[in-house]
C-alpha cells in the first residue's frame, strides 16, 4: 500500500488516499464520460480529506444516491461516494499530484454506466470483494 495526495485545480480541496493503485474504472455514464474521470474505489478509513470541506458542493442526479462532490471555486471532481457503495469513495486518479498514468500505466476496466442496472449486477470494481456492484 502507498499513500496518495490529491487536490482540486485551486488547492482548496485536499486529500489523500492509502491504496494499491494497480487498477482504474473508466465509466461511460453521461456524467463521468463529460467529466473524464478515472474512477479508484477506497473504503473511508484509507480516505482523508486533508482541506476544503466548506468548497465542497455535491452534485446528484437520477436516483439522487451518488454524491458528484466537486470544489465550488474551480469546479474540479476529485472524489465521488459511488451509488452502489454510498459508503466508500471513488477517486478521480487525474486529481492525485504523486500519481502520473503514463508512467504507474494501471489497469483500465469499464463499466458500462450507460445501462448502469444490467452492468451493475456483474461489475467488480479493483479491490471489492463481495458481491459485484458498480459505480455511478
Amino acid at each position: 500500500m502507498r499513500t496518495y495526495h490529491g487536490s482540486c485545480h485551486c488547492g482548496r480541496v485536499k486529500f489523500e488516499i492509502e491504496t494499491d493503485l494497480t487498477a482504474v474504472v473508466e465509466c461511460n455514464c453521461s456524467i463521468c464520460s463529460k467529466k473524464g474521470a478515472l474512477h479508484h474505489r477506497v473504503p473511508p478509513e484509507r480516505f482523508r480529506l486533508l482541506a476544503g470541506e466548506d468548497a465542497l458542493a455535491v452534485y446528484r442526479f437520477n436516483t439522487a444516491t451518488a454524491q458528484h462532490l466537486f470544489c465550488r471555486h474551480c469546479g474540479i471532481h476529485s472524489f465521488s461516494r459511488p451509488r452502489l457503495a454510498p459508503d466508500q469513495y471513488t477517486v478521480n486518479v487525474r486529481c492525485l499530484d504523486d500519481f502520473d498514468l503514463a508512467v504507474e500505466r494501471p489497469e483500465v476496466r469499464h463499466f458500462d454506466g450507460r445501462n448502469f442496472e444490467q452492468a451493475a449486477s456483474t461489475f467488480r470494481p479493483p479491490g471489492a470483494s463481495g458481491p459485484a456492484a458498480g459505480k455511478s
